[in-house]
């Protein structure tokens, strides 16, 4: 939010010359008096303290009948306007009195206030231009503007600067952050940061921005090596423990590797990209390590939570395509439980792994649940067909098959395997005609299959 310039300030004027003022001197820093100016500029202070402000503005015309070169009687009228929201005679008045003391900041500033409530920000730009030389950090304000026009490789150049000159602040990184969403602005910001790391190589948050830069835009391997860089300078950042990481895991080091990789996943400093690489590394590690299980379950508990990815369904499907289904059971029941239990993808993927560990009993009771959630999907009576078969249940078998098999459209392979499980069905009811018929039927579909 601009910090806007709006000060309420008690005037001592010095009698008969208000010119004697300090260039930097508060406006309503001013002696006291006792001619008629005097006595009218204390009621239009009063009259202002109670927002009398018409009244003030009447007291001050006066003072200005007296003394027209007075800066001070200009400002405070131009405060005046300004609270009864007159803003082209606010803008005027502070003119006015720019014009007569053009090195007080104060009269400045009035002209800011009134450009940036109106919205006229080309003006307002202009204006605080003119202030950074009284104080330099009204750029904060300038970079706001630049923002609020879109001027963002200005503003992207001045934060640079800015930090430099004060430290980073929580405002300026958000601006930051809002340019360098968009692309193009990166490579400026990549360069200005590996300047920073050479110039100031303790500084962790130069490492760290870098780092997000290059996860961003997809450049791993790139922010892997500032980590790298950044462990070596800096041994206790946890953004240095991804680089120490990988060369535990490398050097088969697993306990070192381990403590690193808690680390990592319990920041909230650290990208969550670089947490889905890192457990991805040690998921594949435990595949040939499986002693590492129950470390690699407490590194899944850190992604519960997760709203972008769901680790514990990536996980199975990490072991479904390696043929380790029971590893892949035990995920995709965990992922189901904390999850959504009615999720298809994942149900069908559970449904196949039973089928290949040939865990007939839970396939079947998991299909026909699914059936009552998902009713034209045809997969899910396919499921429950076969596990009604395999458990002898063939007549249950025959009217789950029966039922879905209305369902298949366009899909030859699943229709030959319904009528593969109605012959089955069929088969254990004594109908030996029937099945022959569908067995025939099964046939005909695989070779139009082919």
């Amino acid at each position: 939010m601009i910090q806007k310039g709006v000060i309420v300030i008690l005037f001592f004027v010095l009698l008969g010359n208000t010119t004697s003022l300090m260039a930097q001197t508060e406006p309503e820093d001013i002696a006291m008096a006792t001619d008629v100016y005097q006595d009218s500029f204390y009621e239009s202070l009063k009259q202002k303290g109670i927002e009398n402000y018409d009244k003030a503005i009447v007291s001050l015309e006066k003072c200005i009948k007296l003394k027209p070169d007075d800066a001070v009687a200009y400002f405070e009228l131009g405060k005046n306007y300004f609270y009864l929201k007159e803003y082209r005679n606010a803008q005027d008045s502070f003119e006015k009195a720019t014009k007569l003391d053009p090195k007080n900041k104060w009269y400045w500033l009035g002209i800011y206030d009134v450009s940036y409530e109106t919205k006229n920000y080309p003006l307002a730009i202009e204006t605080i231009q003119k202030i950074i030389p009284f104080d330099e950090e009204y750029k904060d304000d300038l970079i706001s503007l630049y923002m609020i026009t879109n001027q963002f490789e200005k503003a992207l150049v001045m934060i640079i600067e800015m930090d430099e000159k004060f430290g980073k602040s929580d405002d300026r990184n958000r601006y930051k952050m809002q340019i360098l969403s968009q692309g193009k602005y990166q490579n400026a910001e990549i360069d200005n940061l590996i300047n920073q790391i050479k110039q100031n190589p303790k500084v962790e948050s130069n490492y760290v921005d870098l780092i997000f830069l290059y996860s961003k835009a997809e450049q791993t391997d790139k922010a892997l090596d500032v980590a790298k860089q950044l462990a070596k300078e800096v041994p206790t950042s946890e953004w240095g423990q991804v680089s120490l990481f990988k060369t535990y895991l490398d050097a088969n080091q697993a306990d070192k590797a381990i403590k690193s990789m808690n680390v990592i996943l319990a920041s909230s400093k650290i990208d969550s990209k670089i947490k889905h690489r890192t457990l991805n590394e040690f998921l594949i590690y435990v595949n040939k390590n499986p002693q590492y299980a129950p470390d690699l379950e407490k590194a899944i508990s850190y992604f519960d939570n997760d709203p972008n990815v769901d680790v514990a369904k990536e996980i199975g499907k990490f072991y479904h395509s390696k043929g380790q289904f029971a590893n892949a059971i035990k995920y995709y029941e965990k992922d189901l439980k904390a999850n959504s239990d009615t999720d298809r993808e994942t149900n069908l993927l559970l449904l196949e792994a039973y089928t290949q560990t040939k865990q007939f009993e839970p396939m079947t009771k998991r299909a026909m649940s699914m059936i009552e959630v998902y009713p034209s999907q045809p997969q899910f009576y396919y499921y429950a067909g076969l596990g009604n078969n395999q458990l002898k249940q063939f007549k249950n078998a025959k009217t789950v098959l029966e039922m879905g098999l209305d369902y298949v459209v366009d899909d030859k392979a699943l229709e030959a395997n319904f009528n593969i499980q109605l012959g089955e069905a069929y088969n254990g009811l004594g109908d030996a005609k029937k099945k022959e018929e569908y067995f025939l039927k099964a046939n005909e579909l695989l070779k139009k299959n082919k």
